[in-house]
């Protein structure tokens, strides 16, 4: 089996770190996705609010994270994966990244949101994340247009 590796080289290495998404990730797409066709309606990247979540429900006061295990060194195989080069500067990238999720986490709690965080490597039992998703937020809420057509 063949191991993907990054770039021995600096500058195909910062190019290749450069590319990678903030938002509309592919895991964090996929939920939106999901949602949208249980028929759950939201906003996307709630830059007011602590941590900019990736979706919002703002008349249910809930928030979901879609996080990268690796990023958010989530307890997987993927979120224990080490680096190799530069390894005191991305020790401190991760725990600063961690740190910061559980302040924004705590945050919104105390604004009185209730918050989710659903991680990638989760992303793959599409039936367990929408029984996730489905308990998180509860019932489908009927909109304007919708209740005057039934």
């Amino acid at each position: 089996m063949a191991t993907r590796s990054i770039s021995s080289t600096p500058a195909t290495r910062s190019t290749i770190m450069r590319a990678i998404r903030g938002k509309d990730t592919k895991p964090e797409l996929a939920v939106r996705s999901l949602l949208h066709a249980q028929g759950y309606r939201y906003r996307v990247h709630g830059s007011e609010l602590p941590g900019t979540p990736d979706i919002v429900f703002p008349g249910r006061k809930k928030v979901i994270f879609v996080h990268g295990c690796f990023w958010h060194r989530h307890d997987c195989q993927s979120g224990k994966k080490q680096v190799k080069a530069n390894i005191e500067y991305w020790g401190l990238k991760f725990a600063r990244n961690v740190e910061r999720d559980a302040i924004n986490r705590e945050t919104l709690a105390k604004m009185g949101w209730d918050v989710l965080t659903l991680w990638e490597c989760e992303l793959v039992d599409v039936r367990a994340i929408a029984v996730t998703l489905a308990d998180f937020l509860g019932p489908v809420k009927l909109g304007k247009r919708m209740a005057r057509s039934v």
